[in-house]
């Protein structure tokens, strides 16, 4: 199955009908809501087998390198914001886009790793054109454990409000919920482009951050470059799966393990990345040693770092293959005035990982 391809997986996705629907927030307090058809519901019947390999062809290689149609464009007001990572973008809708201006906003993603569409139409033209616009990328990912849009799984949902403490609870045992990452880095296949787009926002706080892993990798001097090159890091769901099963929710698929070269090579732009769980190979004192050099590294490097502040009619492209990223969480959920922050991420799987020299993912 090929990029172009409609189907967002092997199997059939159920109707509303067909499973139960159990609401993650307070239905009272939403009546009046716009947007109460995009509230978090769960589907607590269907499972799903791991996702089956497939064919990706990554749209960017079918982009005019110049990308005149998209950065081009009459009313396109382009600007970087920072001088390696992120691009906003104002004066196009992406529900207007072409073919060929979408392909250029793939091989952008490879480029810039983030881009931010300011004054979008998108949350407004429906789940079918939206999940549409997402399709033309790839296949559509389908989260194993988290809450969604009814009669429309493929949409994950980001809700949190005064009646959806999570995160104020992960907050209450750790100094921070700040930690950059890769969402689902452990599919055979993982995420290539993810969008979010926010329908409403807190009235302050609530940023995202995305650090570019390229960027971070060229400034790795050359022997640990090379040591990393030959080197697979192990990436599992498993725990993930048993957290959400220790809170009362459902795994509409069981957990799998891959193991993905370190350092990767995308498809468009060649240009490496890394990312990294623990190193197969090495003993444990030594693979935890390097993760902790990566991740502090990743973490601390300001100057590769791009923040993005929200509005609702905010929607933002990032590279899962050349990005990690982070959720800002420094507004208080448990105080109702400070306003719901929630919105729908579309993500969409990639190529089996390659790394340098060829070197391929195993499960």
């Amino acid at each position: 199955m090929d990029s172009t391809s409609t189907t967002t997986e092997t199997q059939t996705i159920p109707s509303t009908s067909s499973i139960r629907l159990k609401g993650a927030y307070d239905e009272k307090a939403h009546s009046e809501y716009k947007y109460a058809a995009y509230l978090p519901v769960y589907d607590e019947t269907t499972t799903f087998p791991p996702t089956e390999p497939f064919d990706f062809s990554d749209r960017g290689l079918l982009a005019d390198k110049a990308k005149s149609n998209l950065l081009g464009a009459a009313n396109a007001v382009v600007t970087k914001l920072t001088p390696r990572i992120g691009t906003e973008i104002r004066g196009l809708q992406l529900s207007q886009l072409s073919s060929d201006q979408k392909n250029e906003l793939a091989l952008l993603l490879a480029e810039r790793g983030v881009v931010v569409f300011r004054d979008q139409n998108f949350k407004d033209v429906g789940p079918e054109k939206q999940k549409a616009f997402g399709e033309y990328f790839g296949k559509l990912h389908v989260h194993p454990v988290g809450a969604h849009v009814k009669d429309h799984i493929e949409f994950h949902n980001i809700y949190l409000g005064a009646d959806n403490i999570y995160r104020a609870q992960q907050r209450s045992s750790k100094l921070t919920t700040t930690g950059y990452h890769s969402d689902v880095s452990y599919e055979h296949q993982p995420p290539a482009l993810t969008m979010l787009s926010l329908l409403s926002v807190p009235h302050s706080g609530g940023d995202t951050a995305w650090t570019s892993q390229v960027v971070a990798y060229e400034r790795l001097s050359d022997p640990i470059k090379h040591l990393l090159e030959g080197l697979r890091a192990e990436h599992d769901g498993f725990r993930q799966a048993e957290g959400a099963r220790r809170d009362g929710k459902f795994v509409r698929r069981e957990p799998v393990k891959s193991d993905h070269p370190i350092v990767r090579v995308h498809p468009a732009s060649n240009v490496h990345s890394c990312f990294t769980r623990r190193i197969i190979g090495l003993k444990d004192e030594e693979s935890e040693a390097i993760l902790q050099l990566l991740f502090r590294h990743i973490s601390t490097s300001a100057d590769v770092q791009v923040r993005v502040k929200w509005d609702d009619r905010t929607v933002v492209l990032w590279d899962n293959r050349v990005t990690a990223h982070t959720a800002i969480s420094d507004y208080d959920v448990l105080d109702p005035d400070e306003g719901l922050r929630h919105g729908f991420r579309i993500t969409t799987l990639g190529e089996k990982p390659v790394g340098v020299n060829g070197l391929e993912s195993t499960w």
